[in-house]
């Protein structure tokens, strides 16, 4: 019996279970595959129905995530995929003990702050996240780095019910 709940017309993300179909996704976006296997990451993908629509990464260290690869295919944006991978992470994340969530704008600083990330100091972003993959391809190339901005959200109050 298959585990998944997915269903014609109806947006489901789980986690992927074969990393193929991340790099796919990806690859089809012109966005890195590099890192995609590291160990302690984990990738959740947005299926439309049963087709991959979406993908979101997240790289774990201690109580801090890189959030990664947000990708949509563009045939599905403006349709709350994006939305709805960043919810998947932040739920993954808050599951893993992570209390703050980053990421790197690469043009998408608008949307991030519209889903309640703030801009902080890259230093920050690497000092929390030193040797986790995303953060070593970037710091491989530090041209690219310099065009880069960082983004923050705490995740500490997650699924905490306040009385």
């Amino acid at each position: 019996m298959p585990l998944s709940k997915r269903e014609e017309g109806r947006l489901t993300v789980e986690q992927a279970r074969d990393l193929a179909v991340v790099r796919a996704i990806l690859a089809e976006n012109a966005m890195t595959t590099d890192g995609v296997g590291w160990a302690s990451g984990c990738y959740l993908v947005a299926y439309f129905g049963h087709e991959p629509v979406g993908v979101v990464g997240l790289e774990p260290m201690l109580d801090a995530a890189l959030m990664r690869s947000l990708c949509v295919a563009a045939s599905m944006r403006r349709r709350g995929v994006g939305a709805a991978l960043v919810g998947a992470a932040r739920k993954a994340a808050h599951t893993r003990g992570v209390r703050a969530l980053y990421a790197f704008g690469c043009g998408a600083g608008d949307y991030l702050r519209r889903l309640g990330f703030s801009e902080v100091p890259m230093p920050q972003l690497i000092a929390a996240l030193a040797g986790t993959p995303g953060v070593r391809l970037r710091q491989a190339r530090p041209e690219r780095l310099s065009d880069e901005t960082a983004f923050f959200l705490d995740i500490s109050q997650d699924g905490i019910i306040a009385r």
